[in-house]
């Protein structure tokens, strides 16, 4: 008879052992698929970050490209005439102008304010510049090292989303 009724504890205990089991896994599987949704979204959210941060990078070299050619004209000559001086001038103030018009897109809004202090350097360097060249023996140094600032301003941003910070000083000069 003790045998008998450990028999039935044994086979009680298994099936109770085999219940919490399934509904152990059944949580488990839950779990799994809602960790990776969170995943996914979150490899999406990523992706799109660093997508966002690439085009906006070429929006800001775009916006500074299209109006600073007589600006580096300028810089490159070794001994530039008034006429030179006077279109960089106009180069520089231009680029303060389309800098003014670009907006960090909302995919880069966990970032918005470190980006718009890259671009008010870069308007402040291009701003620097434009002042400078009304003067008779201009010194663009200052302004460069603005430049400077906002450019590893960005550099910090595109390493934040995951990207290799590159120099927009090579984009934009030449």
């Amino acid at each position: 008879m003790k045998k008998f009724w450990f028999l039935i504890s044994v086979l009680m205990l298994s099936i109770g052992l085999a219940a919490c089991s399934e509904e152990s896994e059944g949580t488990t599987k839950e779990q799994d698929k809602a960790a990776g949704e969170e995943a996914t979204e979150g490899a999406d959210k990523e992706q799109n970050a660093k997508s966002a941060m690439m085009q906006f990078y070429m929006t800001v070299s775009k916006a500074i490209n299209e109006n600073d050619a007589d600006l580096n004209a300028y810089e490159a000559e070794e001994e530039p005439t008034a006429e030179m001086k006077t279109a960089a001038e106009a180069s520089a103030a231009a680029v303060v102008e389309g800098l003014n018009g670009v907006e960090v897109p909302e995919e880069l809004a966990d970032h918005k304010a470190d980006l718009e202090a890259a671009i008010k350097d870069l308007s402040d360097s291009y701003q620097a510049k434009a002042d400078e060249l009304k003067k008779d023996a201009p010194s663009l140094d200052a302004a460069n090292e603005t430049f400077t600032q906002g450019d590893e301003k960005f550099g910090k941003v595109f390493e934040a989303v995951g990207l290799n910070p590159s120099s927009l000083g090579t984009e934009v000069n030449g």
